[in-house]
């Protein structure tokens, strides 16, 4: 999509501080961070938000829930604990109409959430 900005980070046409790449996902430190770890965790594919998913995706899932596993491990912060949040909608709070996980970590975080 040519006005979604996850699309256009993911093709390189806007800048970002990129933690990992594959030919599947992009992983970047959001740029209004909610805690002292703050990573998205984006499919290159535009999918709009887990409504949008299809049968076929449960692998993708999987590669993203590893990713979010490896970038906590790497950021010092699987030890100590995070958080993998998926917003779904407006009401869900997803801002971004483009399927990502947050990645939380680095500071204990309350419950509920919001």
């Amino acid at each position: 999509m040519d006005d979604c900005i996850f699309c256009r980070i993911a093709n390189g046409e806007i800048p970002s501080d990129k933690l990992y790449e594959d030919d599947q996902l992009v992983a970047f430190r959001d740029i209004n961070p909610q805690a002292p770890v703050h990573v998205l965790i984006v499919p290159k594919r535009h999918i709009q938000s887990v409504n949008g998913l299809k049968d076929g995706d449960a692998k993708l899932l999987g590669h993203m829930f590893e990713t979010a596993r490896n970038i906590a491990t790497a950021l010092g912060v699987s030890g100590s604990g995070y958080r993998i949040v998926v917003n779904t909608g407006e009401n869900g709070g997803q801002t971004v109409p483009h399927l990502h996980f947050h990645l939380l970590g680095g500071r204990a975080l309350g419950w509920p959430p919001g």
